[in-house]
């Protein structure tokens, strides 16, 4: 749905985004995330025909952003970091407003705007004046423009930012209930949101791609190991023994004894590649052993994020 390959910008002799690619597929909601400057807002507006790229190519289902770029913009839904509202305007009005501008059928623009409405969770202030309306709300709006056309791609610039807890967590979930009729590329440096609302990360600094996967999987590689809690009832002795040879354990620790007697709580590190947890699982149920928690530890993505844009730092220079 969406390829970006070597894409570079410079904004004269600084370069905003470094040979950057990645793809993403129908339906899916990537994270691109990166610190301040890091060149995410740049990819954004090349990916949304506002601006060129330097060099390299980027497509939106299957059209090229430079060469077919109308075609693009009928296909995307843009919503910046400043949503782009006229306050003066109704919500209703503004929303008819921006749905004639996209083209959307004259015939069935009324129902398209009273359905991204309910979508949005913005009907009951459809006669409001925007500029009256809490940032919440507001940014439901903006929200609901990017929606109104029915978009194959929703592009989000930090959906959530100067919201309130209880507003961040509507947003959150709005975007997820978008998944699967829209691909959507949430840009953010609020870590949470990656990780409770993407399916796949990238991870850019300095205009480069520094990582990209699962958030699991880039946890389990950063970490160099899968690690495990266990908490087992039988023998400590026996559990030790019996695990140490389950094919990918590297190492498994007894870190606590309590009751009722005969539980124990374990350490188990893995070998980073494939899942050790089912042959852990299916070795103690098969001694017959009572099983009561196996729970995976982790990175969490903060980790993993200062991991990756630290070391491109240091190694900045070279």
């Amino acid at each position: 749905m969406i390829e970006v390959k070597q894409v570079t910008r410079y904004f004269g002799r600084v370069m905003a985004v470094d040979h950057v690619s990645f793809q993403v597929e129908k339906g899916e909601i990537l994270g691109f995330l990166g610190p301040n400057a890091a060149g995410k807002t740049t990819t954004m507006r090349i990916l949304t025909t506002y601006l060129p790229a330097t060099s390299g190519t980027a497509s939106v289902a299957g059209f090229d952003v430079h060469q077919d770029s109308m075609q693009v913009r009928k296909r995307i839904g843009y919503l910046p970091e400043n949503p782009p509202l006229y306050t003066e305007m109704r919500v209703a009005d503004y929303l008819e407003f921006v749905a004639r501008i996209k083209g959307v059928d004259p015939r069935t623009r009324k129902h398209a705007i009273a359905e991204t409405m309910d979508k949005t969770g913005i009907s009951s202030v459809s006669r409001r004046v925007i500029k009256q309306l809490s940032k919440g709300f507001k940014q439901r709006v903006g929200l609901a423009q990017a929606l109104v056309h029915n978009p194959d791609v929703l592009i989000l610039d930090e959906p959530t930012v100067g919201l309130d807890p209880k507003q961040i967590i509507e947003v959150r979930e709005l975007i997820r209930s978008l998944a699967g009729d829209h691909t959507i590329i949430l840009s953010t440096h609020i870590l949470p949101e990656v990780s409770m609302t993407c399916e796949r990360v990238v991870i850019i600094d300095q205009g480069r791609v520094v990582a990209e996967d699962t958030p699991d999987n880039l946890t389990r590689k950063l970490a160099g190991s899968q690690r495990f809690t266990l908490i087992a009832g039988g023998p400590a002795g026996g559990i030790l023994e019996l695990l140490g040879k389950v094919e990918g354990v590297r190492q498994v620790k007894l870190l606590e004894s309590g009751a009722p007697a005969q539980t124990h709580q374990f350490h188990i590190e893995g070998d980073a590649e494939g899942s050790i947890n089912p042959a852990i699982a299916r070795a103690i149920v098969e001694k017959g052993w009572d099983l009561f928690e196996l729970r995976p530890e982790g990175l969490s993505l903060e980790d993993v994020f200062l991991r990756v844009t630290t070391r491109e730092e240091e190694g900045g220079g070279q």
